[in-house]
């Protein structure tokens, strides 16, 4: 399993945890492995040496299919069986992925930003952590679709909590009547509930940590979009086992793990699932 992200993320790490319970489940040795930072040239490396090592399968995430599109069809060519998890359902089929498991990053945004106009904001900003992921500029730009406004994007540095933070400070001083903010990922909202702490802010994100979980229990944010990436890790396992072994795949080319909506009425249900790191 070739991922963009790394396993000891709060959001990877859920998804390991799906990956490892499959190994299990299937009886299959399984190895994750992942670019120390968001990096794509680092990630063909990883995907090349996979593809030399000739496993039964492999899974990777597709964040910039452009980048990594050499190296996926390398895979696809030397007849190992592909799948994608996450991000790449706009590319999957055109690379020989056998299917994709994940959601169709647009119209989670698309949802976002219709949640968010349905609360009567008006001008937005989208916080992205991962310049140059095309997964999450789909995000964003379905949430402007949505919210029907200008796109404004905020671009910060994954892994510098501090910088975050301080950028939507600076933002929200330049522009006060910023009334709403999506991040895309547990990595921005953490330092952004700090930024927008006693504001009268609609904060929302894309997918959960207990920080994110606590805040929306709280009422501190208006939702988190859960993409259920545990499955995205365990499901890819499972199928690519089944296949090898039998041949098995199923019809539909992507199964949908997502977008679902955790707000302040659901996430008492949800806490207990993250504590397991399931959620």
């Amino acid at each position: 399993v070739i991922s963009h992200g790394q396993a000891a993320d709060p959001f990877w790490s859920v998804v390991k945890n799906g990956v490892d319970q499959a190994a299990k489940d299937v009886n299959v040795r399984v190895e994750y492995r992942a670019p120390e930072t968001f990096d794509m040239v680092r990630m063909a490396q990883l995907i090349d040496a996979a593809v030399a090592s000739k496993p039964n399968g492999i899974v990777v995430s597709i964040p910039d299919a452009k980048a990594l599109e050499k190296s996926i069809t390398a895979a696809v060519k030397a007849g190992i069986p592909v799948v994608s998890m996450n991000s790449g359902s706009d590319a999957a089929e055109r690379l020989g992925v056998l299917l994709h498991v994940g959601q169709t990053e647009y119209e989670a945004g698309l949802g976002a930003g219709k949640r968010m106009k349905a609360a009567g904001v008006k001008n937005a900003i989208c916080v992205n952590h991962e310049v140059g992921n095309v997964a999450l500029d789909l995000r964003c730009k379905g949430f402007f679709d949505g919210l029907g406004i200008k796109a404004n994007v905020l671009p910060v540095k994954i892994g510098d909590p501090t910088g975050i933070k301080n950028a939507v400070d600076a933002a929200l001083q330049k522009d006060p009547t910023i009334d709403g903010i999506l991040t895309l990922g547990p990595t921005a909202a953490e330092p952004v509930l700090q930024a927008v702490e006693g504001k009268k802010i609609t904060f929302g994100t894309f997918d959960l940590s207990p920080a994110v979980l606590k805040a929306l229990s709280e009422k501190k944010m208006a939702f988190a979009i859960d993409q259920q990436q545990w499955l995205q890790g365990y499901l890819p396992v499972v199928i690519l086992a089944n296949y090898v072994r039998y041949g098995l795949l199923p019809a539909n080319p992507v199964i949908l793990t997502g977008p679902g909506f955790v707000t302040p009425e659901n996430a008492a249900r949800v806490i207990d699932l993250s504590k397991r790191g399931i959620r």
